[in-house]
């Protein structure tokens, strides 16, 4: 009688013992997919602090956009601009992001003073312009972001941001027609720039002269620039 009660509580404390390792399992597994996967919720400021690689998701990035249009302060800004570019790499959050309100909210950051900001901004909005719905709202920055890569310092990130934005803008022949008045200074550029610049001022040159409507203007706008660049070249050295 006394080995089966012992019996008993033997088995009773192993199956206690079982269920406890299955609970604390279950609690480790469901911290590692936390730190792995969607971040949980916290404050906004919370959300731009550490690895901006998580994937996040629509009421974490509607805290982000608030933050993003209500602060004033260029450190937390820079910061929700790169978590919101980050989180713009994703597909699904290009459409969040989209429906939230969010392309004129970053938008409205390529007219900050701060080259850091501005570069940040135009570097979300690139991923964001991924999309093809994406760029119905973003084409309305396109005439802004031209002037700016025109008169930014040569060579600089927020002038390579600009470019790389402008290219993918004008992947197809939708919003091409947006550059038409740009293209003179976009061969000036291609000849004054170095490195990066060139190779990305040529990448958006390529894209519109795949548009039988630029031809006329892209051959044009060669040649006075080619003229001009030998006259200055004769009467230098000449």
């Amino acid at each position: 009688m006394g080995s089966a009660r012992t019996a008993g509580w033997v088995a009773a404390g192993l199956i206690v013992g079982v269920g406890a390792g299955f609970y604390l399992y279950r609690l480790s597994r469901g911290r590692q997919r936390t730190k792995r996967g969607v971040r949980p919720s916290g404050s906004a400021e919370d959300l731009t602090n550490g690895s901006y690689n998580d994937v996040l998701n629509a009421e974490q990035l509607r805290k982000l956009l608030y933050l993003l249009e209500s602060t004033e302060d260029p450190i937390i800004t820079e910061k929700a601009l790169v978590t919101l570019g980050n989180s713009a790499a994703f597909s699904t959050n290009q459409a969040i992001i989209r429906e939230l309100g969010g392309i004129p909210i970053i938008g409205s950051k390529i007219n900050s003073p701060n080259h850091s900001i501005k570069e940040k901004a135009l570097n979300a909005l690139n991923n964001l312009s991924v999309n093809v719905e994406n760029q119905i709202k973003i084409k309305v920055f396109v005439s802004r972001v031209c002037e700016d890569v025109l008169s930014s310092p040569p060579d600089s990130a927020a002038q390579l941001a600009g470019l790389r934005l402008l290219t993918n803008m004008t992947v197809t022949n939708a919003h091409q027609h947006l550059l038409s008045t740009a293209v003179a200074d976009l061969f000036g550029l291609l000849l004054a720039a170095n490195g990066n610049t060139k190779v990305q001022v040529l990448k958006l040159l390529v894209n519109l002269s795949e548009n039988p409507a630029m031809t006329e203007g892209l051959l044009s706008a060669q040649v006075n620039k080619l003229y001009t660049f030998f006259n200055t070249y004769i009467f230098q050295f000449g």
